[in-house]
């Protein structure tokens, strides 16, 4: 029988390596993006390629007033969903004294408030399965450079630790925190070895870590309500 995989983001960096993982484990994937058309349509491509099927999804999340619409398209149109990994966000260097109304609202809205109502429509809609939330290894300090990002992030955690108590036993609800794996758009390979040299492992990870961990995840029937650090140790 086949199973889908709701992945938000799928289609770019860490969602696109989390996407083609979870085809190659035998789910048929459902693969939100925003702008990235051509992106989507290659990882599509991959997915297939893998034997896995796979329906496209063009969604702003930023628009929180459509994402019950948006959530329950997806459900009628793939009956067999039984995951929900929450992955795209925005990374905005943005501080404290130089926020507008405009980013905040933004950046909650993409980084929590969707993540948050898509996976209450995964609740109500499959009633079973697993919801996995990637955060971000950063929420384990205070670091203000990127105020309202980390904000989002450290409100996710506390979502996941919530959900995870409140939906079991039939939803198991966990987050992911990647540390020095991806640079942002416009910064270079220098900038994750600076952060690199700063862990225990000294350093940089992949995407393929990451979905690794999803992986884990997934398979594990015996966790919920984890925070998995992928990170080289970042956290500590």
């Amino acid at each position: 029988m086949s199973k889908t995989a709701i992945v938000t983001g799928g289609s770019i960096r860490i969602g696109k390596s989390i996407s083609i993982k979870l085809a190659e484990m035998g789910y048929d994937i459902a693969l939100h993006y925003n702008r990235s058309v051509k992106e989507a349509n290659e990882t599509k491509q991959v997915i297939e390629s893998a034997g896995a099927n796979c329906r496209l999804y063009s969604f702003d999340l930023s628009n929180t007033e459509g994402v019950e619409s948006f959530a329950n398209k997806i459900f009628s149109e793939n009956h067999d969903i039984e995951l929900l990994v929450n992955n795209a966000s925005i990374f905005n260097e943005i501080g404290f004294l130089n926020v507008t109304m405009d980013d905040f609202y933004r950046e909650f809205n993409i980084n929590f408030v969707s993540p948050f109502f898509l996976a209450r429509e995964y609740a109500k809609n499959a009633g079973r399965g697993m919801i996995i939330n990637l955060i971000d290894a950063r929420i384990t300090k205070v670091h203000a450079a990127h105020f309202v990002y980390n904000l989002t992030k450290k409100a996710l955690r506390d979502f996941t630790l919530m959900a995870a108590k409140t939906l079991g036993p039939d939803i198991r609800v966990n987050g992911i925190c990647p540390g020095p794996v991806l640079p942002p758009p416009g910064e270079t390979d220098e900038y994750l070895k600076k952060i690199a040299d700063k862990t225990p492992l000294k350093i940089t990870g992949t995407p393929q870590y990451i979905a690794n961990a999803v992986e884990y995840l997934v398979l594990n029937d015996f966790v919920t309500g984890e925070i998995l650090y992928v990170d080289g140790g970042e956290h500590l």
